[in-house]
């Protein structure tokens, strides 16, 4: 998953930035709002993470912003103001959850996990595909009930393409969704990691489609 950190303090935003990235999330990291708006128009980003209190626009102009302008992915508020009344504010302007500073950076990742589950209609963190079982919690694929050891961008590509199961993924959105600003991208990187995930859970797993995508197909009843 692919996540847009607004948070104009250094220390803060690049602890985050790393323990984020730790948990295998791709993090981009900006300090302003009008940054915020650049990066949303040139990345596809799953989820947001605001701070409110950004100089010149805050956060909380920032997200009834975003909403008037059809950014349908999460939202997390993060801040450090506790009023009732600014988390109020904060949801009905269309914020999906809200997380006070000081957080710990697993509640955090937990709170991120459980708002993609609602959005996506699923109450659970297991992903389910014939004999395969992801637990993106726990992030642990299984293969007939025996724990398959995969690298953390083989995990995330496994993840996204259940998570679009039944639909053609291309390259690009699988780079758009998984590497953030600076990670060096070879042409042939996410058909590596296409290969190894065939290697270790089964050749027909994935279909390629030449020159459009992959795809995970469903199950026929």
């Amino acid at each position: 998953m692919r996540i847009l950190l607004v948070e104009d303090d250094p220390q803060l935003g690049r602890a985050t930035q790393l323990g984020l990235d730790q948990s295998g999330y791709a993090v981009d990291w900006v300090q302003t709002a009008e940054a915020a708006l650049t990066s949303i128009k040139l990345h596809d980003y799953q989820c947001l993470l605001l701070d409110l209190g950004l100089p010149q626009q805050d956060g909380m102009s920032l997200l009834a912003q975003l909403r008037r302008n059809g950014f349908n992915e999460s939202i997390l508020i993060v801040t450090a103001r506790d009023q009732i009344k600014d988390k109020v504010a904060g949801l009905d302007a269309g914020a999906d959850d809200f997380i006070i500073k000081p957080f710990d950076l697993d509640e955090l990742a937990a709170r991120i996990r459980s708002v993609r589950r609602r959005l996506a209609g699923r109450s659970s963190a297991l992903l389910k595909h014939r004999d395969i079982i992801l637990d993106a919690a726990a992030r642990q694929v299984s293969l007939h009930g025996e724990t398959i050891s995969l690298t953390s961008r083989e995990f995330n590509i496994l993840q996204f393409l259940l998570e679009h199961l039944g639909q053609i993924v291309s390259k690009d959105q699988l780079e758009q969704a998984l590497y953030s600003w600076g990670d060096e991208i070879e042409s042939n990187t996410i058909q590596v990691h296409i290969h190894h995930l065939r290697k270790k859970l089964g050749k027909d797993l994935i279909r390629t489609l030449h020159a459009v995508g992959y795809v995970i197909d469903k199950e026929i009843d």
